[in-house]
């Protein structure tokens, strides 16, 4: 797959439809992990315990989030193939749906999650003198998981219709008060110096508790935010449509959103049970694999908004049953998304140590995270093409194949794998990294494989 330079060229004029829907998505999330990079390094000006406090459940926080987030791309599959194929009452309609949809799940997760926040940190194996603060972080950051729907759920059904912009807006406001939150909650009354002039800055110092109400309070207002925005939106607002289950829409949506709730469930309960094998590591290992996820997270900005775009146009061209621009998306996309993540992993791994010393202090740490920092960086290609193909398949509806191979891959290399080195073999977190590593290796080989034979392949939709 190769993009040629020309006018003519169908695979240069899918560049600007892509990149309009992928920048804001990249924007919005390296905002979200710049903010993730100062949470991190204030909490670990506090010490190595309280980054392990905080770092111990939030694998806990994936496996929620990600479930809220499969609703979402049942939304995204139904209102996409919507627009694409003109019907936008019937996208409208759906859009009231999500609202059903955010207020349901949202009660559902605000009691279970308060609820086991005590419980969680022993499950996880966290260390007995920090689980009473890892419960006390948890319970904070859980309490506003209504507005935490609303922002993923009405986000998702935003994008769906093309619109990346109206989410990456209410991300900055959301990133912004986190930073200014953190800055008065965390630490005590102090001065600071500027530009040579003492300055007496309010404190409540909290630690790491302060660290959680920031974050509430920042998902509060971007669940909100988003609220207003979709009610306001031109195109998809829910306005006016009934707020009762029309099951036509919602069968359509959960079949597309069960296998890939039960896919994120599954990889996200899979790495709480990898977080908890490396909690039992000590410390040094679980503060050095919480900085070094931050770290990486900022290397997959990329891949995740190209698979915003391959979600929302290939929706739109199967709705439309255009088999040619579907297939014109999919050659475009693939070899987009592997020169960027080269260069994603390349930079990871020049920089690693530095970016390590920013979250940290402790030299055991800085070394054990740029070790296994240096060693994902090599697997940054090969992760970013299944990314992409599961956009495609999203915007699709097919969601099935995705929940196999991503429950394979994590259970059977990744967590069999990280618990024959830890727990069986005595190897620390270096083992367990390369079992993540192959975990990304075999994701790529299936992905891959799927998208070469299947009957649903562009290559074989023009005459659909």
């Amino acid at each position: 797959m190769t993009l040629h330079s020309s006018k003519n060229n169908p695979y240069l004029k899918m560049l600007p439809m892509i990149i309009a829907l992928a920048w804001p998505t990249m924007l919005e999330q390296l905002l979200q992990t710049a903010v993730q990079y100062i949470d991190t390094a204030m909490v670990g000006s506090l010490g190595t315990k309280a980054t392990a406090a905080v770092g111990a459940t939030s694998t806990v926080n994936w496996l929620i989030s990600s479930t809220i987030s499969a609703l979402g791309v049942g939304f995204l599959a139904f209102i996409s193939q919507s627009f694409g194929a003109g019907d936008k009452q019937k996208a409208k309609k759906a859009s009231g749906q999500a609202v059903m949809t955010v207020i349901a799940a949202g009660l559902f997760f605000t009691i279970l999650t308060v609820t086991l926040s005590s419980r969680i940190p022993v499950w996880m194996r966290v260390e007995k003198d920090i689980q009473n603060a890892a419960a006390r972080y948890f319970r904070i950051l859980y309490m506003p998981m209504l507005f935490r729907c609303a922002s993923i759920i009405f986000g998702t059904v935003l994008r769906s219709v093309g619109d990346t912009k109206t989410p990456m807006r209410v991300g900055i406001g959301v990133n912004l008060i986190n930073i200014v939150l953190n800055f008065l909650l965390i630490y005590p009354a102090r001065k600071i110096s500027v530009l040579g002039i003492s300055i007496s800055v309010p404190g409540a110092d909290m630690g790491i508790e302060g660290a959680a109400a920031a974050s509430a309070a920042a998902y509060t207002f971007g669940g909100i935010a988003i609220t207003l925005m979709l009610w306001r939106h031109k195109e998809i607002s829910p306005r006016g449509q009934r707020f009762l289950p029309d099951w036509d829409i919602l069968k359509r949506c959960l079949r597309v959103a069960l296998p890939n709730m039960l896919q994120r469930f599954a990889t996200s309960f899979g790495y709480v049970a990898f977080a908890s094998m490396i909690n039992s590591l000590g410390e040094t290992a679980t503060a050095a694999h919480t900085i070094a996820n931050t770290v990486e997270s900022a290397f997959y900005i990329p891949g995740y908004g190209m698979q915003t775009a391959a979600a929302t146009l290939s929706g739109n061209a199967w709705g439309a049953r255009d088999g040619k621009k579907l297939k014109n998306l999919s050659r475009t996309l693939l070899p987009l998304e592997i020169i960027l993540m080269i260069i994603s992993g390349g930079l990871l791994f020049i920089f690693a140590p530095k970016l390590m010393q920013l979250f940290s202090h402790d030299t055991k740490v800085i070394s054990l995270g740029t070790a296994v920092l240096r060693m994902v960086a090599v697997s940054e290609p090969f992760y970013g093409v299944p990314i992409v193909i599961e956009g495609i398949m999203q915007g699709l509806g097919k969601t099935v194949a995705p929940f196999v191979y991503n429950v394979l891959g994590m259970w059977l290399v990744r967590i069999v794998g990280t618990f024959i080195c830890t727990q069986i073999l005595g190897f620390g977190l270096v083992s367990a990294w390369g079992c993540m590593i192959a975990h990304n290796f075999i994701l790529f080989i299936m992905f891959s494989v799927h998208f070469a034979v299947s009957k649903w392949n562009p290559e074989s939709t023009e005459n659909r």
